[in-house]
């Protein structure tokens, strides 16, 4: 017959470690292998953090920042003080560096399309988005471009409430016309991630196409920034591809 206390004093199992999976499962590995895009996200952040935490091997600590976060677009948006006052086992130095890491991505993400025409509203999206789409409030911003539609200056004309953005057409001209630009594209994110537009929007659209016609500017498009969903897997909306320019 077994001894009760001998059963209540074992041991509690190790937690497994990520060198304990079969090696062709290992972040660091698999991606040496098969190239970074074959990685989920936790195990991105796994090649990241390097080790775990007492009771979570660094794929754990990675799956549960996605799931407390809700993915690596909102991970994105945390800061240092953030980061290190919410997260046990996650200090300053390893706080920075995950922002920098993020930073770093928004841009090479904009060097690729400096010298790419934009316009097209998939190509500004591309170019825009994974920076906007971490704004916790939302941004007014105009996309100066040249002759060639080749990128001048992005300049953010009014930053607003996580509902509103209040923009009267001559603000958003005046960097168009300090700059001398041939035409430009006025981009806003929804940070609820639903990019569909508002009557406010809708006239908003209108009175600056009409102003900018005035000016001899060309309103390329209206592009709203938003994130990919079942309903609109594109993630933005574009006035211009709507027929409402």
């Amino acid at each position: 017959m077994s001894d009760p206390a001998a059963v209540h004093d074992a041991p509690a199992p190790r937690p497994l470690r990520v060198t304990d999976l079969p090696e062709d499962e290992r972040p660091r590995e698999k991606l040496a292998r098969l190239g970074p895009q074959a990685l989920s996200d936790a195990e991105l952040l796994a090649v990241f953090f390097r080790t775990g935490l007492q009771g979570l091997n660094a794929i754990e600590l990675g799956s549960n920042l996605c799931d407390k976060y809700g993915g690596l677009t909102e991970l994105s948006r945390v800061t240092v003080d953030e980061l290190c006052a919410s997260n046990k086992g996650i200090g300053p130095a390893k706080a920075t560096e995950l922002v920098a890491v993020f930073e770093m991505g928004r841009r090479l993400a904009c060097l690729r399309m400096v010298d790419t025409p934009l316009n097209k509203p998939d190509m500004v999206y591309s170019f825009i988005a994974p920076e906007m789409q971490q704004l916790s409030r939302e941004s007014l911003r105009v996309i100066l471009l040249n002759s060639r539609f080749r990128l001048i200056k992005i300049e953010e004309v009014s930053s607003g409430t996580i509902n509103e953005t209040v923009a009267h057409p001559r603000d958003i001209l005046k960097p168009a016309i300090v700059h001398d630009c041939q035409a430009f594209i006025m981009v806003h994110n929804h940070p609820s991630g639903d990019p569909s537009p508002s009557q406010a929007d809708n006239k908003l659209t209108r009175r600056l196409k009409e102003a900018a016609e005035l000016m001899r500017i060309e309103m390329l498009d209206h592009i709203i920034i938003g994130r990919p969903r079942d309903e609109n897997p594109s993630g933005y909306f574009s006035f211009n591809e709507h027929g409402l320019m």
